[in-house]
């Protein structure tokens, strides 16, 4: 698959794949999640990758769903629109499934998608100047891409509440401080930190590593799947709500919502 939004460089056992949509803040369309997608099950046959890296053109690593993508919503047969408007979904357990160790290289923001595509690493190094946010509960919806668990695993539940219930907005100190960061340095030395550590884990023996990484991953995350089986369904319910709407206009003017639980 040719990539339009996204670049692919091998070097001997590592991989760096390059989110490249600067102009947009590497934001997440239709388009650019399907390619996500592609490129993380193209490891499955390939013996020689041993690490990937994930890392974003421009100022931020990426700054979430697209939500001036023309294709964003599917309007067809509600049967189909569940299908196809899963593709974060989708994509997000393509980086899970990924048998190599896979490194996120993170600068400047990583909000809502984005967060999601971190927190689905097995690593997040990040230069000082970078935060995460899930601003979906300000738009009146819940976190999707099966991806809540992701970031409970690592900050704890009530830090988790804190992020995607309350939206707080986090930055690198602080998220080092709660685990979510292995590693914290400077924006000119993140490359390096990044290609460090891959090299590092480059030096192991990879079955080991791979099957050892699986297990950690079953061990911590073997519920995950039952328990956010309906997250797009109730991003649906949530949709439909009249709080959606006024949380939406808030949003957009930048004024004081009230909520009346409709």
């Amino acid at each position: 698959m040719a990539y339009e939004h996204l670049s692919l460089k091998k070097e001997g056992h590592i991989a760096t794949v390059t989110f490249n949509r600067p102009e947009k803040a590497n934001a997440l369309n239709f388009a650019h999640l399907a390619e996500i997608e592609d490129v993380a099950l193209s490891f499955r046959d390939d013996a020689d990758t041993r690490v990937i890296i994930f890392a974003g053109a421009g100022k931020h690593f990426c700054s979430g769903a697209d939500l001036t993508d023309p294709g964003r919503e599917y309007a067809g047969p509600m049967v189909l629109r569940r299908r196809k408007n899963r593709i974060g979904e989708r994509a997000i357990a393509a980086l899970l499934g990924i048998d190599q160790v896979t490194i996120a290289a993170w600068q400047g923001a990583a909000m809502g998608g984005g967060a999601c595509v971190t927190t689905a690493c097995d690593f997040r190094i990040g230069a000082d100047n970078c935060f995460m946010q899930y601003p979906e509960i300000d738009i009146g919806v819940n976190l999707q891409w099966k991806s809540l668990p992701l970031i409970t695993h690592l900050a704890g539940p009530a830090r988790a509440k804190r992020l995607v219930a309350g939206g707080e907005r986090v930055h690198a100190p602080t998220l080092l401080d709660w685990g979510i960061l292995d590693q914290l340095v400077d924006l000119d030395q993140l490359s390096q930190a990044a290609t460090e550590m891959a090299n590092f884990y480059v030096g192991k023996p990879p079955m080991a590593v791979q099957m050892i990484k699986r297990s950690v991953n079953m061990i911590v995350g073997a519920l995950d799947q039952s328990i956010m089986h309906m997250d797009y369904e109730q991003h649906m319910l949530a949709s439909s709500t009249e709080d959606r709407n006024v949380a939406v206009s808030a949003y957009m003017n930048k004024s004081s919502p009230t909520f009346t639980g409709n």
